[in-house]
């Protein structure tokens, strides 16, 4: 199903992504532009090799927003082919990030997979048990009827049991689950502790981070999505907790009500908010500077003394920067 002219629709990505999407572990595919088509769509891998570190920053980034929903058992895969079609996906919808992040009827991990303009929503994932060796293209475009032919024949099914089942808005119709199709209402989401907002900060910075050497549009780190996030979360479950003791008090060792605790709770909840926010945007300040830094070390460094990958370190700088614990 297309509102173009695709047949055996296909999208080339980059590795890790795309065995991440094949495996299940990846439901939301992110794009700039809204997805064209509604049904499979083949899944190629580009020719470039993963670096390990950008390896280890997105499955560093599923174990976080996994771990949000009680999931740690997580199977990533052995190997990430290149030059490759290595399986298909369902897009049954396309939303906004807004929209997919304030989506009740997902899961919280899901709805944090959401950091760019458009979430393509994907399910039955399934994977070639022999990978085709084959040339990618840029955008959606369709395989060939002899690719496709034996292709068809060589899937299975992915082994990941997190699936998640995307309801579209009107079951008759496969192209109402689209941006503006799902209210974009603040709803209330579980608590998120000071630790778990700053290892998912440092996470999603991490993955945005990867993500961005792949981008003409620099390596601007924006973390912003996941401190409002927090800082609603810790808004509503106050609130919940203040009339959960006005209902049930327990008092402490020193015989207050838990009343005072929820109290002092709320403020300290509210200061680590803001301390995170404030520490991911001074981040983008500082990432902004040494990177200036690094541009003018390696004009002054020989080819011949460069003994490491670039990308790699710019990754790696900007994970570690996001791991410091707010003061």
């Amino acid at each position: 199903m297309s509102r173009g002219n695709y047949k055996n629709p296909c999208l080339t990505m980059h590795q890790p992504w795309a065995s991440l999407l094949v495996h299940g572990i990846k439901r939301i595919e992110g794009r700039s532009w809204p997805a064209p088509i509604r049904g499979r769509l083949w899944i190629h891998a580009a020719s470039k090799v993963p670096d390990e570190a950008t390896i280890k920053a997105m499955e560093e980034f599923y174990q976080e927003i996994y771990a949000v929903d009680g999931i740690t058992d997580i199977q990533f895969p052995q190997h990430y082919p290149v030059s490759r079609l290595i399986g298909c996906v369902e897009v049954v919808g396309c939303v906004t990030s807004d929209e997919l992040q304030n989506w009740d009827a997902l899961p919280q991990g899901v709805r944090l997979e959401g950091q760019t303009n458009f979430c393509w929503l994907c399910e039955q994932p399934q994977k070639l048990i022999i990978p085709f060796e084959m040339r990618g293209y840029q955008g959606v475009y369709n395989l060939e009827n002899k690719i496709y032919v034996a292709a068809a024949r060589g899937l299975m099914p992915s082994q990941n049991s997190f699936k998640v089942k995307f309801p579209l808005p009107d079951p008759k119709d496969p192209f109402s689950l689209k941006p503006g199709s799902i209210p974009c209402t603040i709803q209330e989401k579980k608590a998120l502790d000071s630790e778990q907002v700053t290892s998912l900060t440092a996470a999603i910075a991490g993955a945005k981070a990867a993500a961005t050497q792949f981008s003409k549009k620099g390596q601007s780190l924006q973390t912003n999505n996941i401190c409002d996030y927090a800082t609603r979360s810790k808004s509503k479950v106050i609130e919940g907790d203040a009339a959960e003791s006005l209902d049930n008090p327990v008092l402490s060792s020193g015989g207050t009500s838990d009343h005072t605790y929820t109290t002092r709770s709320k403020n300290k909840g509210t200061q680590m908010g803001e301390e995170v926010c404030s520490e991911s945007s001074s981040s983008r300040v500082e990432s902004s500077q040494r990177s200036v830094v690094t541009k003018r070390e390696d004009r002054n460094t020989s080819i011949g003394e460069r003994r490491f990958d670039p990308g790699s370190a710019r990754i790696m700088a900007a994970a570690i920067r996001n791991l410091k614990p707010p003061s």
